[in-house]
């Protein structure tokens, strides 16, 4: 196993100790988060349920015999989310949907008490934006308004064509942007008509973030503790 996979798996494993047996959790969509489902294999505490964010995700639980249930059948809030990210800084905020599911991760980070953002520690940035576009999922009659408005913030607009169609929607990526205010940024581009929702998670931060490192080692960062020192 190279390095990188070594710090995401380690990372992975290091958050088995948050899932409670018998629980509802949420999980979360990529390659570190296959990990973390496929460490539940052998974890002294099985969930008893799992809300997913990816078709990937969904049959990985299955096979372990975990029951996927759809966020709308859940009791609320979950217990704990794990789920990784394309970047995150310091105070937890993050870039999410380099595979196109931020959209339900939004929505499950938010029915969830606790999310631990579990990452290599590649992903790990002073500001956001340092490596990632911003994905946004948009419907797809209202693609040519988005684009003007996005090019409005000085920023510009590139629709994935690997997922271009999603149904009604379509995934496209936002480059240029000034993300010195994160916050601001996700509320704006989540008011331009026709976007169903952006990757920025800045209103939803992490609650705790697992970095891997190549050694095996991992780091915990509380961004509680990051965001009383701004």
């Amino acid at each position: 196993m190279g390095a990188a996979e070594t710090a995401k798996r380690a990372a992975a494993e290091a958050a088995i100790r948050f899932v409670e047996s018998e629980s509802i959790i949420g999980v979360g969509t990529g390659s570190t988060v296959a990990h973390f489902v496929d460490a539940l294999a052998s974890a002294a505490a099985r969930p008893a349920r799992a809300v997913s964010t990816s078709d990937d995700s969904d049959a990985r639980l299955r096979r372990l015999g975990i029951e996927v249930v759809p966020l709308e059948a859940a009791p609320l809030p979950l217990g704990v989310y794990v789920d990784g990210a394309d970047e995150i800084d310091p105070q937890g905020r993050a870039i999410k949907g380099g595979g196109g599911a931020h959209t339900r991760e939004k929505a499950v980070a938010r029915a969830s008490r606790v999310w631990v953002c579990i990452v290599d520690a590649s992903k790990v940035v002073s500001e956001l934006g340092s490596r990632s576009p911003v994905p946004l999922e948009i419907e797809t009659n209202q693609l040519h308004a988005a684009q003007q408005a996005i090019e409005g913030m000085g920023a510009h607009l590139t629709v994935r064509e690997h997922t271009r169609q999603r149904g009604s929607t379509l995934i496209a990526d936002v480059h240029g942007l000034d993300l010195q205010h994160p916050l601001e940024v996700e509320r704006r581009l989540e008011s331009i008509d026709g976007v169903v929702a952006c990757g920025i998670f800045a209103h939803r931060r992490a609650d705790l973030v697992l970095v891997g490192h190549p050694d095996g080692t991992v780091t915990e960062v509380d961004p509680g503790r990051e965001r009383g020192a701004e």
